[in-house]
């Protein structure tokens, strides 16, 4: 099993950023993909940005140039970087790590922290 925490979300008014945090935890895993999710109420759950490990990124079109997504291998974590925040940011964040263990691939969720942009 892996564990996954993450940190950094609350509030914060309009063109203010953010920096979220998702620490992996556990026994023999590698992590081959982290990536950022978010639910906004009502909505369904979509992919905000992704990274591998080869450091290709990957961002939905309504974030890009404001979203920075980046990995620390030694840490096992995922962090991501939101910058000119708008109010249609507002939602739960998840994290998602796609790992290698025993020679399979798994996926692991957070349990998510809310970001809410109001002024």
């Amino acid at each position: 099993q892996v564990q996954l925490v993450e940190s950094g979300g609350g509030l914060v008014q309009p063109g203010g950023s953010l920096r979220l945090s998702c620490a992996a935890s556990g026994s023999s895993f590698s992590i081959k993909t982290r990536g950022w999710y978010r639910q906004a109420p009502g909505k369904e759950r979509e992919l905000v940005a992704t990274i591998t490990n080869g450091g290709n990124t990957n961002y939905v079109d309504s974030v890009r140039g404001r979203f920075t997504i980046s990995g620390d291998n030694a840490e096992n974590a995922v962090y991501l970087q939101m910058n000119s925040l708008k109010p249609e940011d507002t939602a739960v964040y998840y994290c998602k790590l796609i790992v290698e263990q025993r020679g399979r691939s798994f996926q692991y969720w957070g349990r998510g922290t809310p970001v809410t942009v109001s002024s």
